[in-house]
């Protein structure tokens, strides 16, 4: 799923946010986020939905299946 650490990177910088913000904001600890954008985890459907709510973007889109 390298494209998902991609477009996870690229939508927190682009929203000018920390690893620490977004781990809090998810429930989850810094290094747990931090294996999402290495690809050494993946986010649960519920963590998943969030991450797409925060940045504004669609679960297919930080997964790969859309451009928009």
């Amino acid at each position: 799923m390298k494209i998902f650490n991609e477009r996870l990177i690229e939508q927190r910088k682009l929203n000018n946010l920390t690893q620490r913000e977004i781990a809090k904001y998810l429930g989850i600890s810094q290094p747990s986020y931090i294996r999402y954008e290495r690809g050494d985890g993946e986010p649960n459907l519920n963590n998943l939905v969030k991450l797409a709510d925060l940045f504004d973007v669609s679960v297919d889109y930080l997964l790969g299946r859309d451009d928009i």
